[in-house]
């Protein structure tokens, strides 16, 4: 897509679309919108209770925005079950510079320092829209959501985009609705401000269910 850039992108999610390749060493870029559409609402963000008890013991040092780049290179690596992504050079460099203008964000978990998982989207009013998560350690991926719903609810966040759901967002209660019920719970979210830095850079996973549990 010659001369698409960072402020196309933003428009195509301010219009409820959103890029996608067929294949990291395929250069071309189209542009989705699904007839039905992925969305995981924040008010009823359900938290298997095996994974609570792993955020408690708090097994990786959760952060945002510190290695945006390494996030999306995990996220487009491929990994077990997943031997390929659609994570092309072409997207890579547009959500780097997203981020560079504040609206893209990542959600890391560390081991010992190490980047062993995590999660990374886009940022556009009171909407977030989750474009993709890896894991390198037993629920890392799990974890960097866990902390990325608390953020969204304690920043004022109405819509959370998962795009497409899957049996892994549904055990969190990621639902299935139209394009025009999407397209209107979209257009009242980018109206809304909200805040992604409304908790500190590095918080417990204490916090983090506490953040969920007082803003529900």
């Amino acid at each position: 897509m010659k001369g698409f850039g960072p402020a196309d992108l933003l428009d195509c999610y301010a219009r409820g679309v959103f890029p996608m390749a067929e294949g990291r060493d395929d250069p071309r870029i189209y542009l989705l919108e699904p007839d039905e559409r992925g969305i995981l609402p924040l008010d009823a963000f359900h938290i298997p209770r095996s994974l609570r008890k792993s955020v408690r013991r708090d097994p990786f040092e959760v952060s945002i925005d510190r290695d945006f780049a390494g996030i999306i290179d995990g996220c487009a690596a491929p990994g077990e079950g997943r031997e390929e992504t659609w994570i092309n050079p072409g997207i890579r460099s547009l959500y780097l510079a997203l981020h560079e203008a504040g609206y893209a964000h990542s959600v890391e978990c560390r081991d010992a320092g190490y980047l062993v998982g995590g999660l990374y989207g886009v940022a556009l009013g009171s909407a977030f829209f989750g474009e993709s998560m890896f894991s390198r350690a037993t629920d890392a991926s799990k974890v960097a959501l866990v902390h990325l719903v608390a953020r969204l609810k304690a920043g004022g966040y109405t819509l959370l985009d998962t795009q497409f759901t899957t049996a892994h967002l549904e055990q969190f209660g990621a639902m299935v609705i139209t394009r025009e019920a999407y397209r209107e719970r979209l257009a009242d979210a980018i109206e809304v401000d909200a805040d992604f830095t409304a908790l500190p850079d590095v918080i417990s996973g204490d916090q983090a269910l506490q953040s969920i549990t007082q803003t529900s």
